[in-house]
């Protein structure tokens, strides 16, 4: 397997070209997922100057006879980007490794030991048909999280606290190339407000800011919430 080096818009230096060479151990990578075929890098630069500090990009891409994985990241230089891209790289890699592992059986668990390590699992009867647990009378009421649901509504509530550090927006654009995600929500340190920043379409990324409004002091409980546009 040998690694494609190749530049869109821009040359690619022989040293750096050798440095990719050093820098991607093709062991390492093979030992994490043996069925890759090929690895193409492929480096491009930003000319607007007020995107220097990110002014590189490298993307590497991997592909296999399983899915393709691919990551990117940005940086000042090709050498910082390529660090942060090999970094996310081998993190996906061994995710997918651990992934195809477990799928073998490791911690796999019976059906017999379903119901003793798995909330709310069904339970069979004797004859091997689904035991349903008697409903009582009159309609149902669940909670989930702060909202209160009657009857077996299709409505699903994931609800998840992270405690987040305040950051600016490059850190927040760096910790979502970091983890692979379209979004991410972070607190912005100036304005104190959470925000989201995003991908667009090509190498361009949007932010949207909260502002908290000074006249509502407390939600319509009759009108319902307001809908935030983009």
């Amino acid at each position: 397997m040998d690694i494609v080096v190749k530049g869109r818009k821009t040359e690619v230096p022989e040293r750096f070209r050798k440095h990719v060479a050093e820098k991607l151990k093709l062991e390492k990578i093979q030992k994490l997922d043996g069925k890759v075929i090929s690895l193409d890098v492929e480096v491009s630069k930003e000319t607007n100057p007020r995107q220097a500090d990110r002014s590189d990009r490298v993307e590497i891409t991997v592909r296999g006879r399983g899915p393709v994985i691919r990551a990117e990241a940005s940086a000042s230089d090709q050498y910082a980007a390529l660090d942060l891209a090999t970094a996310k790289l081998e993190a996906r890699l061994r995710k997918q490794h651990e992934k195809r592992h477990n799928r073998r059986g490791n911690g796999r668990l019976t059906a017999a030991e379903v119901a003793a390590h798995v909330p709310e699992a069904a339970h069979l009867n004797g004859d091997g048909s689904l035991s349903r647990d008697e409903e009582p009378e009159g309609v149902p009421t669940t909670r989930i999280g702060s909202l209160e649901i009657q009857g077996e509504g299709p409505l699903v509530v994931r609800e998840k606290t992270h405690v987040a550090a305040p950051m600016s927006l490059d850190q927040a654009l760096y910790e979502m190339e970091l983890v692979g995600h379209d979004f991410y929500l972070y607190v912005d340190s100036e304005t104190k407000e959470p925000s989201v920043v995003y991908r667009r379409h090509a190498y361009d990324y949007g932010v949207i800011r909260l502002n908290t409004d000074p006249m509502v002091t407390q939600p319509d409980s009759a009108g319902g919430g307001s809908a935030l546009g983009g």
